[in-house]
This record gives C-alpha cells, structure tokens and sequence, in this order.
C-alpha cells in the first residue's frame, strides 16, 4: 500500500498551525510507503522547518511570503523515498507542468541530457536568490527569533485594544500570520478598505469557513518588526473609532 498524506505548516489563510512543522509521526506503519507532503508557504524562513530530521518527503513554498521576494516562483523539495517513488512510476503523469521527472531533468538533477521543458523565469529566480542570500546572511535562527518576537508583540498589542486572537493557544500560532477575530458589529471589509485608504497597510479578511470572521495579519520577513507592528496598531485603534458598528 503507498499513498500521499498532505500536512499544513505555514498556510496563507492563518488558522491553526503548529509552530513546529509536521513531522513523519503522522504517517501510518512505514510499511505502507506513504510519502509525508507539507505547505510551508507562509512558514518557510519564518518558523523551524527540519526536513530530513522530521522526515518529510516533498516541502514547498511561495517566494512572496517570508522571502519577500516578487510573487512567480515556488521552492519544492523532494527526499530521497520521494525520488524514489518518482523515477519507479510506472504510469505518465496527467499534468505535463507537474511532470516532475521531466523537471528534474531540466533543472540538471540526472546525468542525462537536459530536455526543453519551458522558458525559465530568470528574473525571477535571480530576485529569490537574492532573497537566499538575504535570509542566509541574517541566519535562519535569527530571522525565526525575529518573526516570533514580533508576532508575540503584535499579539500583546492586540489583546491591548481588547480584540480577540482567533488561535487561543499560544503554542498554536504562526509566528508570520495572525488571525484577528472581526469585533461585535463590525463589518471587516470597512476595517480593511479604511486601514488602506488611510494608512496605506493591507490586511486581509478570513478564507474559507473563517471567511467574514476573521482579519489576518502578516508580518512576512522584511515586515517582522516592531515599527510595523506599532503602524498597523494605531491604524487598527483608529479604524475601529472610525469605522460604523451596528448595535444589533
């Protein structure tokens, strides 16, 4: 038996992820050969993520978010039972765009000749190597004290204008993106749309079944910060002054 079992670390729409990324525990008896995928797209640079130590089989994530590079491109990462699984498929992929043997090839990953699979972005992949080289100089543990130090500060901030966090649990907030439940009477695309005509700050509403309840706010790599957070508390306490509020 083989299959695929696909985990949240860092999801966009902000709702309860666990600091640390999924690891294989998840997984069923190793017997079964099923690979462990994991969404790491807010996450990634921001919160510990250690591939090979919790066995996971294929990572991806965004270059927009915490590597505040131009949106485009996407990391994937594969371990080696991955590649495995991949090279030992017996049927063609659906998809010619996720045909990732062929990718593979592409990208120089084998020792065959590289095969025209599409035209590459190369601006694109300079700015997130520029990115790479940014986190690297900073150093991973000091961009994931950075990205927990301010969420904890925004978090205090928050609490202080007597809102509510949608993720009760400490220990089960993303330090990149915090979820704000919309107050009593309050129509959260007013608060949105003031806080950007106003202040020029984007937040954003819930997704999903959170949709209407919730305002989710990121601080995603150059954006982790105290001045940040201080900016987007006095144009929150402002649009909740400023804003209408039903009394029914």
């Amino acid at each position: 038996m083989s299959g695929l079992l696909g985990a949240d670390h860092g999801p966009s729409s902000g709702q309860v992820a666990k600091s640390e990324a999924p690891s294989c525990s998840l997984l069923p008896s190793p017997r079964h050969q099923c690979l462990l995928l994991v969404d790491s797209v807010a996450s990634l640079g921001g919160a510990p993520v250690y591939m090979d130590q919790q066995g996971i089989d294929i990572l991806y994530s965004g270059s927009q978010k915490v590597l505040n590079a131009p949106p485009g491109t996407s990391l994937i990462s594969f371990s080696n039972k991955a590649k495995n699984k991949i090279y030992a498929r017996k049927t063609k992929p659906v998809s010619f765009y996720l045909d990732i043997q062929w990718l593979a090839n592409f990208w120089g990953c084998d020792d065959k000749p590289r095969t025209y699979h599409h035209t590459t972005p190369v601006t694109s992949l300079y700015s997130l190597r520029e990115s790479l080289a940014h986190l690297a100089e900073q150093g991973l543990e000091n961009s994931w004290r950075q990205h927990r130090e301010a969420s904890e500060y925004l978090h205090a901030c928050l609490q202080g204008l007597g809102l509510q966090l949608f993720v009760k649990d400490p220990a089960l907030r993303l330090p990149t993106i915090t979820s704000v439940v919309v107050p009593t009477g309050y129509d959260w695309r007013d608060i949105v749309k003031y806080i950007m005509d106003h202040h020029d700050i984007e937040i954003a509403g819930g997704l999903g079944p959170s949709a209407g309840k919730v305002l989710r706010i990121g601080l995603l790599g150059g954006n982790a910060t105290r001045e940040s957070v201080d900016r987007v508390t006095r144009a929150l306490r402002e649009a909740l002054q400023r804003c209408p509020r039903s009394k029914l």
